[in-house]
């Protein structure tokens, strides 16, 4: 079983910037694939951003320029640094870990994008 937590989120003025946190139970490079996702209000979860066992790293549009995946290794986390964010950025952003044909979740972080 693979643990996820996420952290970071919380509330940022449109142009702010936050990096988010994601702490698995598993190393890395244990894993298949890893990434985040979000949710905004009213709808349905989408990709963020996520790389494969083969280090190939997919950024959807929205995040591309903005958005930056970066791994820590030692804290076996996987961090999302967001820039120039902007009130549709606005969701519940999580985790997603993929090991052996078992996809994992985590509970989730609120990013709030407002004035």
């Amino acid at each position: 079983q693979v643990q996820l937590v996420e952290s970071g989120g919380g509330l940022v003025q449109p142009g702010g910037s936050l990096t988010l946190s994601c702490v698995t139970s598993e190393r890395i490079f244990t894993l298949n694939s890893m990434g985040w996702y979000r949710q905004p209000p009213g709808k349905k979860r989408e990709l963020v951003v996520r790389f494969t066992i083969l280090v190939r790293i997919n950024y959807a549009d929205s995040a591309k320029g903005r958005f930056t995946l970066f791994r820590d290794d030692d804290k076996n986390a996987l961090n999302l640094q967001m820039n120039s964010l902007q009130p549709n950025d606005t969701a519940v952003y999580y985790c997603r870990g993929i090991k052996n044909g078992g996809e994992y979740w985590g509970k989730g972080t609120l990013v709030i994008v407002s004035h």
